[in-house]
């Protein structure tokens, strides 16, 4: 098949999750036999886009996001007119180049561009956060998981003390947003990376028409995560590891808050990431026992994750289907999450019981913590093959492109 992936999040120096995620399935369907190009924003590209995120295809200037603001943060109020005009610049930039492909599988930020999309095109979009009802993507507002379903509640987020008529307006901009994308859900084909993501939706939005939707879970590459996987003696008790983006979200605050005191002597704590809450939280917990590395490259943070006691993903937010659990689970390490969002349907991809340890709080993911770093690492064989490999999800993903 002839394939365009399309995303405002490629190409880029440093590439996060659902960058990642595009370009470990576009370089999968390469090695299968099938042409694919990725689409993405022409402000980023450059001769050496495709080396520079890892892909081993062609990629195509689409779309300039240089200038998203549009004043909102001065106004007060989210704009109605923003993200629609954002999604048509999209759908205007690949329906320029649909026409050589056999479909076009977006992954973005603005799941309303497939209304933009006639109904003759072959269009998929996968869906990888809460994004599909709420603007600024994570529903998580003031360090607690927002559950509002009030569209103009959603004005707290970008004003502190919203008044009437930013209430009004944010409110106006949010309806539109959840209806024009419930439009492009009953329009075009839709894969959710968790059930939880395709149930918070229904939630914000009761009618909406999934039947063509479909969830199918993040997935990794399961052959180089078991060639870099450690040896038992290479393995450092005591060694715990996090991964991720420094913000309010992770949690990184909340578990280092929480940990002190109950660290034994042998352990050491690794933050790998970058991001707004580093340096603060860095100045506030470095010492002995706690150490920040900041960004490292991908082969780097698998190394680093394969020879650690234990894995922890602090999360306060509702992660949709994080890929950190499942590349810990697929290196045979313990791994410790808040129970929330879809991190607990990840349980189904444990090699041995209680290798995913999901706690309600952050004390009681603390007290696990402990109790794991009082015993030795737990080594595994690890298999041959892994469920959740890309090369298992691209048989699913390729039969909903030519339904």
């Amino acid at each position: 098949m002839k394939v365009l992936m399309v995303s405002e999040d490629l190409p880029g120096t440093q590439v996060g999750g659902l960058g990642k995620h595009v370009v470990t399935l576009s370089n999968a369907l390469l090695e299968l036999g099938h042409e694919v190009d990725i689409m993405g924003r022409s402000d980023r590209f450059h001769g050496g886009s495709a080396a520079e995120i890892g892909f081993k295809g062609r990629v195509l200037p689409g779309f300039d996001f240089s200038r998203p603001g549009w004043k909102e943060s001065q106004l007060g109020f989210f704009n109605p007119v923003k993200r629609p005009w954002f999604a048509r610049s999209i759908a205007r930039a690949l329906l320029r180049e649909a026409g050589k492909y056999d479909v076009v599988h977006y992954h973005g930020h603005l799941p309303m561009a497939g209304r933009y999309v006639p109904r003759s095109v072959n269009f998929v979009q996968t869906r990888h956060d809460q994004g599909s009802e709420c603007v600024i993507h994570l529903r998580f507002r003031q360090e607690h998981v927002c559950t509002t379903l009030d569209a103009r509640d959603c004005a707290a987020c970008i004003h502190p003390a919203p008044n009437a008529v930013r209430r009004e307006m944010s409110g106006l901009a949010v309806r539109r947003y959840r209806s024009e994308t419930a439009e492009a859900f009953s329009r075009h084909k839709t894969i959710f990376v968790s059930d939880f993501l395709r149930q918070a939706f229904l939630r914000a939005v009761p009618d909406a028409d999934l039947s063509r939707a479909r969830v199918i879970h993040n997935f990794i590459r399961y052959p180089y995560l078991r060639e870099r996987a450690a040896r038992p003696d290479e393995v450092r008790a005591g060694e715990v590891l996090l991964v991720g983006r420094i913000d309010a979200g992770k949690g990184f605050g909340e578990f280092l808050a929480q940990v002190q005191g109950w660290l034994p002597k042998h352990a050491r704590v690794t933050i790998i990431g970058d991001g707004p809450l580093r340096n603060p939280l860095e100045r506030r917990h470095a010492n002995g026992q706690v150490r920040f590395l900041g960004w490292l490259p991908y082969d780097e943070v698998i190394r680093m994750s394969a020879r650690s006691h234990v894995l922890v993903i602090p999360s306060v937010w509702e992660e949709p289907c994080g890929t950190t659990v499942l590349e810990a689970l697929a290196l045979g390490k313990q791994c410790l999450a808040l129970a929330r969002g879809g991190t607990p349907e990840l349980a189904a991809y444990q090699y041995y019981d209680g290798q995913l340890q999901l706690a309600e709080t952050m004390p009681r993911l603390v007290e696990r913590l402990a109790h794991t770093l009082g015993r030795a690492p737990a080594t595994v064989p690890l298999p041959d093959a892994f469920p959740m490999d890309v090369f298992h999800a691209v048989p699913q993903i390729l039969d909903f492109y030519r339904e």
